[in-house]
C-alpha cells in the first residue's frame, strides 16, 4: 500500500484535489467566506455574555439586560444559520468533486489493458473507486476547511482574550505548550494507525470480493470452515488496527480535558485573586467570559489533530486514487483509419506474443511463437490445440487487448494498430465459452444499454438464433432480470443471448469459443443453429474443442505450445498423418468408447 510520505503531506496532492473543485468555485468561495465569519462571530457571544454581567447584571440595569439577551438570541440564530449553511456548502463541494472524481476513476478502469487486472485484485480497486474516495470527500467536509476555520477560530479568540486582559490571557495560555506537545504526538501515532486501517479495510474488500464470487468453488470443496477462519483473522486484524486508533484517542482526549482544566484552575486562581484585591484588577463579567473561550478555545484546539488526520487520511486515499489514474496500463488508440466499410480479411504476419508486456522477454516467456496464416473476407478459420496451445492469446491481441511484441496483425491489409481502437473493436464481436450477464434485464444485456439498438433488432436477432421462445416464456419476457452472472438461466439460455448480443451488434468479425462443450444435446443443436446464424457472410475464428464442429472450416490451424504445427482443411490435415489426425484419432476413439 503507498503511503504519504513526509510529516504533513504532498501540496502538489493536494493540487490536484482542488481541480476538482474548480467547477464549484463560486460555492467554495462562499464556503470560505462563511468559515471566516463563523470564526469572527464566534467568540462575541462570550464577550457580551461577560459585558452583560458587569455592566447589567451587577450595576441591576434590567432594561439593558433585555435588550442584551435579545441582541444575544439575535446573534445566536444568525451563528446558527451561518454555520448550517457553511457545512451544507462544505459537504456539497466535498461530494460534487467526489462524483467528478469517481467517473474519471471509473472511466479510467474500463480503459484500462487486460494486463492491468491479471494483476490487480479486483477487491482493491473496488476500495479505490468506493472508500478511499470519501476519505476525499472528507478534505472538504471535515479537513481542510474545517481546520482553516478552528484555526482562525483559535486566533480571533486569543486576540480578543489579549484585547480584554492580556495579562489574564498569558495565565490561562501557560498550559498550552503542553497541548502542543501532546497534539504533535497524537497526529503521529494517529497517522500510523489509519494508514493500518486503510489497508486492512482494502485487504478485507479484496477476500470478500474473490470469495463471494467463487462461493460456488468452496462449497462444492466444502471449504467454508476454513475461509470462514481465513476471514477471522482479516477482520481481526482490521478491528485491532480500529482499536488502536480508538486507544490513541482515548489518552488524547482525556489529556486535552486535563490541561483544558489546569488553564481553567489557573484562571480561577489568578482571577479570584484579582478580584478579592482592592481596588479589583479583574471583573467578574471578565472572569465569566474567559471561562467560556477557555472551553472554546480549546475544543478547536483538540479537533485540529483529529481534522489534521482526516486531512492526511484523505491525503492517502488521493495518492491511492490517483496512482489507479496516472496508470499507463492502456491500450494505446494512436490509429485513426475508420473505413465505412470492413472487408474482415485477416493476416497474421510472423506475430510473437508474450504476457511480459514491459521489459525483456526471453524466448520460453512467449506464449505465441512466430505465427502466421491468412484468412479471406467470409471465411472461417479454426485453431486447435490442448490447453495452453496460444488459442485463446491468438483471439486476445486480434482485439488489441494484448500487444504484440514483434510482427503484425493486418484486418483488409492494414495494421490493427493503425485502426481506431473503438472503431476495431465493434467490428469484431467475441462469445466465450463462459458467458458473463449482469444484473440487469435480459433486453439491456444484450444491447449492454446502447440506445442506437431498438428493441425490434433485438427481437429479431433473437428469433434468427432461436431463443425468442425461450426469453418469451420467463417472467417479463425481454426484461425478465437474469440476476448477477445470469444465476437464474442455464448455460445454454446465457450462451444463446451472449450469441444475441454478437448479433445485434453486427460484427465484421466474429470469435467464437467453443460454446457446445457443457450443454445438453438438444441444447447443443440449437446453438449450433444459433452459431451457423452468427457466421453467415462473416470472417469467422473458431476456438474448437470438439474436432467434429470445425470440419467446414476453410482453414484450420493447429496449434501447440504456442507455435503453428500444421494448417490446412480437415481432409487435408488427416492426409498429413501428423498433429491434428492424432486429435482427432484420440477424440473420436474416445467418444466411440463412451458410446459402447
Amino acid at each position: 500500500m503507498s503511503k504519504i510520505t513526509g510529516d504533513t503531506f504532498n501540496v502538489g496532492l493536494l493540487k490536484r484535489v482542488f481541480e476538482y473543485v474548480k467547477p464549484y468555485r463560486n460555492i467554495f468561495i462562499a464556503s470560505v467566506v462563511l468559515t471566516i465569519a463563523l470564526a469572527a462571530i464566534t467568540p462575541v457571544r462570550p464577550w457580551l455574555i461577560g459585558y452583560t454581567l458587569d455592566h447589567f447584571i451587577l450595576e441591576g440595569n434590567y432594561s439593558g439586560l433585555v435588550e442584551m439577551t435579545i441582541l444575544m438570541i439575535v446573534l445566536l440564530v444568525v451563528q446558527s444559520i451561518i454555520q448550517y449553511t457553511q457545512t451544507l456548502l462544505t459537504n456539497t463541494i466535498g461530494q460534487s468533486a467526489i462524483r467528478d472524481l469517481r467517473v474519471n476513476v471509473f472511466n479510467h478502469i474500463s480503459r484500462l489493458r487486460l494486463k492491468y487486472f491479471d494483476q490487480t485484485p479486483i477487491g482493491q480497486l473496488i476500495t479505490r473507486t468506493v472508500s478511499d474516495l470519501e476519505t476525499i470527500a472528507d478534505i472538504f467536509s471535515e479537513g481542510l476547511i474545517a481546520m482553516i476555520g478552528d484555526l482562525l477560530q483559535v486566533i480571533v479568540i486569543i486576540c480578543v482574550m489579549f484585547y480584554i486582559d492580556w495579562e489574564l490571557t498569558l495565565v490561562v495560555l501557560l498550559p498550552i505548550p503542553f497541548l502542543m506537545i501532546a497534539t504533535r504526538i497524537f497526529q503521529k501515532s494517529i497517522k500510523v494507525a489509519f494508514q493500518e486501517i486503510r489497508t486492512e479495510v482494502a485487504n478485507l474488500n479484496t477476500y470478500l470480493q474473490e470469495h463471494i464470487s467463487g462461493i460456488s468453488i468452496i462449497q462444492y470443496f466444502a471449504r467454508e470452515d476454513q475461509e470462514y477462519k481465513k476471514f477471522k483473522k482479516i477482520n481481526s486484524r482490521y478491528r485491532d488496527a480500529n482499536i488502536r486508533s480508538n486507544w490513541y484517542y482515548s489518552i488524547f482526549f482525556p489529556v486535552v480535558e486535563l490541561i483544558s482544566a489546569l488553564s481553567l484552575g489557573l484562571l480561577i486562581w489568578y482571577g479570584s485573586k484579582s478580584i478579592l484585591a482592592k481596588p479589583l484588577d479583574v471583573q467578574p463579567g471578565t472572569i465569566t467570559s474567559f471561562i467560556l473561550f477557555i472551553n472554546m478555545l480549546f475544543r478547536p484546539i483538540r479537533e485540529l489533530a483529529d481534522k489534521f488526520n482526516t486531512l492526511q487520511m484523505g491525503m492517502v486515499g488521493a495518492e491511492r486514487v490517483f496512482k489507479v489514474l496516472d496508470t499507463q496500463e492502456t491500450t494505446l488508440n494512436k490509429g485513426t483509419f475508420a473505413p465505412a466499410q470492413l472487408q474482415g480479411a485477416i493476416n497474421f504476419d510472423k506475430v510473437w506474443f508474450s504476457y511480459i508486456q514491459d521489459g525483456k522477454v526471453n524466448e520460453e516467456q512467449y506464449v505465441l511463437k512466430d505465427i502466421s496464416f491468412e484468412v479471406k473476407a467470409g471465411q472461417t478459420v479454426a485453431l486447435v490445440g490442448a490447453t495452453g496451445a496460444g488459442k485463446s492469446s491468438t483471439v486476445n491481441i486480434l482485439s488489441r487487448f494484448y500487444e504484440t511484441q514483434r510482427g503484425t496483425i493486418r484486418i483488409d491489409g492494414i495494421d490493427i494498430k493503425d485502426y481506431e481502437l473503438n472503431y476495431l473493436r465493434s467490428r469484431i464481436a467475441t462469445v466465450l465459452q463462459d458467458v458473463f450477464l449482469f444484473s440487469d434485464t435480459i433486453v439491456n444485456n444484450i444491447t449492454l444499454n446502447n440506445p442506437t439498438i431498438s428493441f425490434e433488432e433485438v427481437v429479431e436477432a433473437a428469433k434468427k438464433v432461436g431463443a425468442h421462445d425461450f426469453i418469451e416464456r420467463l417472467p417479463g419476457g425481454y426484461h425478465y432480470n437474469v440476476m448477477e452472472r445470469g444465476a437464474t438461466l442455464s448455460s445454454g439460455q446465457a450462451q444463446l443471448i451472449s450469441f444475441i448480443r454478437a448479433l445485434v451488434y453486427q460484427p465484421v468479425i466474429l470469435v467464437l469459443d467453443e460454446a457446445t462443450s457443457s450443454v445438453d444435446t438438444e441444447t447443443e443443436m440449437l446453438i449450433q443453429k444459433a452459431i451457423e446464424q452468427l457466421m453467415k457472410g462473416r470472417t469467422s475464428i473458431v476456438i474448437a474443442h470438439r474436432l467434429s464442429t470445425i470440419q467446414k472450416a476453410d482453414l484450420i490451424v493447429v496449434l501447440d505450445k504456442g507455435e503453428i504445427k500444421e494448417k490446412g482443411t480437415h481432409q487435408a490435415l488427416l492426409k498429413m498423418n501428423g498433429y491434428y489426425k492424432r486429435l482427432y484419432d484420440l477424440q473420436f476413439s474416445s467418444v466411440g468408447i463412451a458410446n459402447s
